[in-house]
């Protein structure tokens, strides 16, 4: 077999995920050489080999096997990249699929840029294009930055990796949740060049998995363990005022309200706001002032938290204005001097309406 240009790691952990189907458009959608690595993990690997059909024995296809006992992906990822040789790594879902030509054009294009790193555009089954990262109008496919091209909307890194920059990174292993957060950080403030590939064929991403299942509630501790590989990364310390903003901005924005949203039930939102707050207070340490580009409607949630005692109804009321995003509170920062800040909603939420419009082109 032709050395491979790319390695593809897909973990798989249950007999019901459609490893076929993931395999097949890698092995029938990319001309460059490849080789597919799939890991079984905790489960016997006879029954992933059988489930792969006549993928099982093609050349470039892998079967790997990781018994750890860890329900979490970060084990199986870092096995296929520490067994992953060629000079470009990627990552795919055991539910779903690169369309037909992806890897392809994901590598024209570092080709094109000399891009360490290549972000591939998703499209979501169900839910049509992925507008994020919300990037920067007219610097839409090379020389990214993390701050001014919110690159960190972006968790999970789906795309192309160049190994000998970054082959050594791995994910964090060990937690409840956000194993993929360090990662991408890791990718999106260190490399030197990093291009989106916004107008190729996209990674397509699936729902249809018969094996989800609803996790019980995690400590607020548990939840935001992540924050602590984020602190230990080596870049940390001496990342730009504006890369550490961004970052926390995000990580607000998006974990912190959803670990509040998840908490409004089950064990209660007023048993568990200290420990909350902590976590807020913790990120906001990152980069002070932090706080003043979140919309005003994000504000008032935190002022319920900081009474001591917020209502769960009121919680959930407030929570729902965040969404609505067409409204005046969700687009618009507390002191008028913010509003048009990078990262302030209205900037970001209209690159992403605009990002959506181009990828549906």
């Amino acid at each position: 077999m032709e050395s491979p240009l790319v390695d593809v790691t897909i973990a798989v952990h249950s007999a019901t995920r459609p490893i076929a189907r993931a395999v097949a458009s890698v092995v029938n959608g990319t001309a460059a050489p490849y080789r597919v690595n799939v890991v079984a993990h905790n489960i016997d690997p006879e029954i992933i080999r059988s489930n792969l059909g006549e993928y099982a024995d093609h050349p470039a296809v892998r079967l790997l096997s990781l018994r750890d006992g860890i329900p979490s992906p970060a084990g199986p990822m870092n096995l296929g990249m520490a067994e992953a040789t060629a000079q470009f790594h990627t990552l795919l879902g055991s539910d779903d699929e690169f369309a037909p030509g992806a890897i392809d054009s994901w590598l024209a294009l570092q080709r094109r840029t000399g891009a360490e790193v290549v972000i591939g555009r998703i499209r979501l089954v169900t839910g049509g294009p992925d507008p994020y990262p919300p990037v920067r109008r007219g610097r839409r496919t090379r020389d990214l930055s993390a701050d001014r091209d919110r690159l960190h909307y972006r968790s999970a890194p789906l795309g192309l990796i160049d190994r000998s920059r970054f082959g050594d990174l791995r994910f964090a292993e060990g937690l409840a949740s956000g194993e993929d957060l360090a990662y991408s950080a890791t990718l999106w403030i260190t490399a030197n060049n990093i291009a989106y590939d916004l107008y190729g064929p996209p990674y397509v991403g699936h729902d249809d998995a018969e094996d989800r299942v609803t996790s019980a509630p995690r400590s607020v501790e548990a939840d935001f363990e992540f924050l602590r590989t984020i602190e230990e990364a080596s870049w940390f310390l001496t990342a730009s005022t504006a890369d550490r903003h961004a970052l926390a901005v995000k990580l607000l924005r998006i974990h912190f309200f959803d670990a509040v949203a998840a908490r409004l039930e089950i064990p209660g939102i007023a048993t568990v706001s200290d420990d909350l707050l902590r976590m807020l207070d913790r990120i906001c340490a990152w980069a002070p002032g932090v706080l003043s580009v979140l919309s005003q409607a994000d504000r008032r949630v935190i002022d319920e938290l900081r009474t001591g005692s917020p209502e769960p109804e009121r919680t959930r009321v407030l929570l729902g204005r965040r969404w609505i995003y067409l409204s005046l509170g969700a687009q618009l920062t507390r002191n008028p001097f913010f509003v048009l800040h990078r990262q302030a909603p209205l900037r970001t939420l209209f690159a992403g309406a605009r990002s959506q419009r181009v990828e549906q082109l």
